[in-house]
């Protein structure tokens, strides 16, 4: 019996180790000269292979310099946080300002061209913002009860643990715009990579909050 209880044990810790590994890998978006999008786990060496743009929705914080303390480091590896805002939007204002109080690393998308507002309209379903992916999963709206219980379940900090020189990442546009290699070509937008429409999860007894990632 005992025997079967450690060979189950140590088959759920080499099961979690390596879905922490995939979890925490990086995954570069790379728009190529002639306007082609892939996908790689390394970034592109040389121009010619093009540039690295937007991940969108769960892309991974970026790097500001200053080292996270490891077990912030590890919750924004698994559940990267990504606020969507727009100008002269007062809820967005207080959503960014809920996170930064509660020393939650993030990245900030805004939208304000007619692309970025076309991409949102399909990646959530409508036009309101602000919108929060907390790793996979998506809030629409601004809520502190529920942005609370989506920051706690992920295990986000409930007081700051951001070293005094933390410096947020500056906005990003939704959609980023490529220019083309050559100085007469127009710039066109690319969008981010297209993500699937948002589900809601199935009711659950046992998880009445409905918190899932």
């Amino acid at each position: 019996m005992k025997q079967h209880t450690l060979a189950y044990l140590l088959a759920c810790a080499a099961a979690f180790s390596i879905a922490t590994g995939l979890q925490a890998q990086t995954v570069y978006r790379i728009v190529g000269a002639d306007g082609k999008v892939t996908f790689s786990d390394k970034p592109p060496t040389s121009a010619e292979q093009g540039k690295i743009a937007s991940t969108g929705v769960g892309a991974k914080t970026d790097s500001t310099g200053t080292a996270l303390p490891l077990e912030l480091r590890q919750v924004v590896s698994k559940y990267p946080v990504v606020l969507y805002t727009s100008t002269k939007c007062a809820p967005c204002d207080s959503g960014r300002t809920f996170l930064m109080s509660r020393g939650v690393p993030f990245n900030e998308r805004t939208v304000s061209t007619p692309e970025d507002h076309d991409y949102l309209q399909r990646l959530t379903g409508d036009s309101s913002l602000p919108y929060l992916t907390i790793g996979s999963q998506r809030i629409k709206g601004l809520s502190d009860v529920e942005w609370t219980q989506y920051l706690d379940a992920a295990g986000y900090p409930q007081k700051s643990a951001l070293p005094a020189a933390y410096k947020y990442p500056a906005p990003t546009p939704l959609v980023t715009v490529q220019k083309a290699p050559t100085a007469k070509a127009e710039e066109k937008p690319t969008a981010p990579a297209t993500e699937p429409a948002y589900q809601p999860p199935p009711p659950n007894p046992s998880n009445p909050a409905g918190i899932t990632f």
